[in-house]
């Protein structure tokens, strides 16, 4: 409010507009109570019960002195918001700043643990991470991340949730304890991607547990990709047999050309009989579904089983190879074979 009663009484005096000096100098007081933390809202109507104040006696000036009123309320509001909208992009820049730390596991852990008090996570406890993809990618400011944002909020609060978006995924960090966060992130995110695919990590302790339930969730996706996993979501900790099996990928590498080679032999190659394993297997080694999963006869399919016992050595039904062609049969496609091999 500096000088804008004496302004607005010469002004409404001389009947002249405010000069270029004067507008600068509103559009600063508005940037300087912006920065001050003063609502916009109280700060016009003090400017008008300024006016009041002040408010000219002769009826010839009542236009030059709204038009004055005028004027220094739309500079000073240009000011407020030009100072909101840097501090706007400051704060976008350092949470932006402070994610890619947080899930890369850069920074120093005790001051990244100071940074994360100020978006609400304590890393001291227990967080866990959902992912979530859907057929596009995805930024903060997208109506998709948005939605599932003011759907947790209204059902939680802020809770210590960070939400927010990584190389175009949606993400949600939640303390560990309260599982039911990331259920209803995976559900509202599960809709607002029109059926994309969420991936949960396990609770993990300290600054760095965040980094580790995060690449658990982003593995839990990959995995589900290359087995072709299609529930909508899935947890790492129900998954965990398939990076032990990809551990030691020379290994399985052996196991797979050892135990699945020979299928490369037979008429049409070894896909439609690693299809025929995979459909077996995933209906519980029960023909008749895994006929109907292939869209085949059951005695196509017997057929089928018989040549991959001729080719392998082993028989699928018989419990004592199954194991080993089972575990072959998920290597296989953990590595992509025979379309990955080199």
């Amino acid at each position: 409010m500096e000088g804008y009663a004496h302004l607005l009484a010469e002004v409404a005096a001389t009947g002249r507009r405010l000069n270029r000096d004067e507008i600068a100098s509103r559009r600063a007081l508005g940037e300087r109570a912006a920065e001050a933390g003063f609502g916009l809202r109280s700060l016009v109507s003090a400017h008008l019960s300024g006016a009041r104040g002040t408010w000219p006696r002769g009826a010839d000036s009542a236009d030059e002195a709204l038009a004055a009123v005028q004027q220094v309320v739309d500079a000073f509001a240009e000011g407020y918001e030009r100072a909101q909208r840097l501090a706007v992009r400051q704060e976008e820049a350092a949470r932006r700043e402070f994610i890619d730390d947080l899930l890369y596991g850069r920074s120093d852990l005790g001051r990244l643990a100071e940074r994360a008090e100020r978006f609400g996570l304590r890393l001291s406890h227990e967080h866990a991470v959902a992912v979530a993809r859907g057929v596009a990618a995805y930024d903060e400011g997208d109506p998709v991340p948005r939605q599932v944002e003011r759907a947790l909020i209204s059902r939680f609060g802020d809770r210590s949730i960070l939400l927010t978006t990584k190389d175009g995924r949606l993400l949600c960090i939640a303390p560990g304890h309260q599982r039911e966060v990331l259920t209803y992130f995976a559900k509202q995110a599960h809709a607002a991607t029109d059926g994309g695919q969420v991936a949960v990590g396990r609770p993990q302790s300290g600054p760095g547990g965040v980094v580790q339930s995060y690449e658990e969730a982003l593995s839990s996706l990959e995995i589900a990709e290359r087995l072709g996993l299609d529930d909508p979501v899935l947890h790492a900790s129900d998954l965990l047999v398939y990076p032990v099996l990809a551990r030691d990928r020379q290994a399985m590498a052996d196991l797979v050309h050892n135990t699945l080679g020979p299928l490369t032999t037979a008429r049409g190659g070894a896909v439609p009989l690693l299809d025929t394993l995979t459909a077996y297997f995933d209906s519980g080694c029960v023909a008749a579904e895994a006929a109907r999963r292939l869209s085949l006869s059951v005695r196509a399919l017997t057929y089928r089983l018989e040549r991959i016992h001729k080719l392998t050595g082993a028989n699928p039904s018989d419990p004592a190879h199954r194991y080993v062609l089972q575990t072959a049969v998920i290597g296989a496609r953990l590595l992509d074979w025979p379309a990955g091999e080199s």
